[in-house]
C-alpha cells in the first residue's frame, strides 16, 4: 500500500492530547485517554506507516527514503546558495560540513533529523555582506558551537526547555510553518526564476510561477506514490526546466574541490558575530531545533525506541560537537530543526537512511564536483524550492490541533502571530513564555 495514504499530520494530531517529551521534560500531567486513542486510529497498519517501516529496521535504503532526504531543500538551498554566492563562501567546506553532520546525524539518531542553516544568521549575513565576511560566519560557529556544548554538558539546556511548555512549542511549530508557507509563496510568485541571479530564458512570461502550479499540482497527485516519490520527481522536473530555461548562463563548470583554509577570525570578528548573529539566533535555537525537534520527533515516531536519543540535550551537544571545529574552516553554522523534520517525514522519510542518503550526496557534491555541484543545486528554479516549503509548512500547522483549552491556543496563536509581525522570532518566544508562566501561575481563563 502506498506510504502516503497514512494521513501523516491529521491521524497523529487529532488524537494526541499530550505528547510523552511534555511530560518528560516540562512535568505536565498527561491527560490523554490511551484507550480512546487507540479506538480512534485505523485497526489495519497498511506497509508504509512508522511503526511497519521503523520495524524493518533503522536504516532504510530506499526511493522512498532518498525521496525524503531531499524534502528540506526547499529550506537548506535558498540560505546555502545566497550565502555561497553573496557572502563569497567557498562550496567545498560548506557542502563538506553540510554532508558529514548529515552523516554522523543519521548514523546516531537513526532517525530523518535534519541538518539546516541557522536561519537568523543566514537571513542577516545576505542582508549584510559587507559586515558580515566569511572569517565572521566562520567566529560565528566557533561561539555557537562553544555556547551549545556548555548548556549541554552543564544540563542547563535541559532546565531551560522546561519554559517550553506544550502551547509554546506548538507556537513555534506553527509560526514556522506559516513562515515556510509564506516563503514558499513568494518563491513561486517571484519573476525570478533562480537564486543565482541568472535570469534565464522567457523570464518575462512569469515562467517561474506557471511552473510552479504544476510543480505544486504533481507534487499533491505524487504523495501517495512510492514508485515516483513527489520530492524526486519534483526536484528532477525542476532541474530539466532549469537546463531548458538558460539557467546555465555564465555559471561555472569546474570539476573538483573548491579552496578549503583554516581560519583564524580575529577579537572584532567575533565581537561581530556574537552581537549581529548569535544573539538572534540562540533562543530560536533553543525553542526550535532542540525543544521543537525533540518534540515533533515523539509527535511523529511516539512508538520508536530510539527516542530517547531524540531529546533537547542530545541536539544541543550534537550541533556544539560539529559547530565548533567547523567554524574555523569556514562553514556555515549548521542546526536540526523542527520544519527540517516535518519535510523529511512529508516526502517519505521515516529512517536513518534518510540522513545518510543525503549526506554521501553533499560530501560527493563538496568533494567532486564543486562548483559544478552549486551550478547543478542553482538550476533547481524558486517556484520548485517554494513548493517544497509550502508541503514542509503544511506539515507543521496541523500540529496546533492537539492543543485543547482556549489558554493554549491564545500562547500558540499569541506565538505565530508575533512572529510574522516581527523579524526576530526571540521576541515571539519570549513573549510567549511570559505570557504562558502568566496565565499558569494565575491560573488565568480566556
Amino acid at each position: 500500500m502506498a506510504l502516503g495514504r497514512m494521513p501523516c499530520s491529521l491521524i497523529l494530531c487529532a488524537n494526541i492530547k499530550r505528547l510523552d517529551w511534555s511530560r518528560k521534560e516540562t512535568g505536565m500531567t498527561a491527560d490523554t485517554d490511551v484507550a480512546k486513542m487507540k479506538e480512534a486510529m485505523p485497526n489495519d497498519r497498511p506497509e508504509g506507516t512508522v511503526e511497519n517501516r521503523s520495524a524493518a529496521g533503522p536504516f532504510r535504503f530506499d526511493r522512498v527514503e532518498l525521496a525524503g532526504s531531499l524534502g528540506d531543500l526547499g529550506t537548506l538551498l535558498p540560505i546555502v546558495i545566497g550565502m555561497i554566492l553573496i557572502n563569497q563562501l567557498s562550496p567545498t567546506p560548506v557542502f563538506l560540513a553540510f554532508g558529514l553532520f548529515y552523516l554522523l546525524t543519521g548514523f546516531y539518531y537513526r532517525l530523518p533529523v535534519p541538518v539546516q542553516p541557522l536561519k537568523a544568521v543566514g537571513a542577516i549575513a545576505i542582508a549584510y555582506p559587507s559586515q558580515i565576511t566569511e572569517p565572521v560566519i566562520g567566529a560565528a560557529g566557533i561561539i555557537f558551537g562553544f555556547i551549545l556544548l556548555f548548556l549541554s554538558l552543564t544540563g542547563m539546556l535541559d532546565r531551560i526547555a522546561r519554559l517550553f511548555t506544550q502551547p509554546v512549542v506548538r507556537g513555534i511549530q506553527l509560526a514556522l510553518g506559516l513562515i515556510f508557507l509564506q516563503k514558499g509563496i513568494e518563491l513561486v510568485v517571484t519573476q525570478k526564476l533562480f537564486l543565482s541571479g541568472v535570469t534565464g530564458n522567457y523570464s518575462q512570461y512569469h515562467l517561474n510561477l506557471i511552473l510552479g502550479f504544476l510543480v505544486f499540482f504533481m507534487v499533491l497527485a505524487l504523495l501517495d506514490n512510492r514508485k515516483v516519490p513527489a520530492a524526486l520527481a519534483a526536484l528532477a522536473v525542476g532541474i530539466i526546466a532549469g537546463l531548458a530555461l538558460g539557467g546555465l548562463q555564465g555559471r561555472p563548470l569546474a570539476i573538483g574541490p573548491t579552496g578549503m583554509h583554516p581560519l583564524w577570525p580575529s577579537l572584532g570578528d567575533f565581537w561581530t558575530a556574537f552581537f549581529m548573529l548569535i544573539l538572534p539566533q540562540i533562543p530560536l535555537t533553543i525553542g526550535n531545533a532542540c525543544v521543537g525537534t525533540a518534540d515533533t520527533c515523539s509527535t511523529l515516531f511516539r512508538d520508536s525506541p530510539l527516542l530517547s536519543r531524540t531529546t533537547a540535550g542530545r541536539f544541543a551537544l550534537s550541533m556544539g560537537a560539529v559547530n565548533l571545529p567547523a567554524g574555523f574552516f569556514g562553514a556555515i553554522p549548521m542546526c536540526h530543526g523542527t520544519g527540517g523534520l516535518a519535510a523529511h517525514y512529508r516526502f517519505g522519510a521515516r529512517t536513518g537512511g534518510a540522513p545518510i542518503m543525503i549526506g554521501a550526496i553533499f560530501v560527493i557534491l563538496a568533494l567532486v564536483l564543486g562548483e559544478l555541484g552549486l551550478t547543478i543545486l542553482a538550476l533547481i528554479p524558486n517556484s520548485v524550492l517554494g513548493v517544497l516549503l509550502i508541503f514542509a509548512g503544511l506539515e507543521l500547522c496541523p500540529l496546533v490541533r492537539s492543543l485543547q483549552t482556549n489558554e493554549e491556543f491564545f500562547i500558540a496563536l499569541l506565538i505565530a502571530g508575533i512572529a510574522l509581525a516581527v523579524p526576530n522570532m526571540a521576541w515571539a518566544f519570549g513573549i510567549g513564555i511570559l505570557a504562558d508562566l502568566l496565565i499558569r501561575k494565575l491560573g488565568m481563563k480566556i
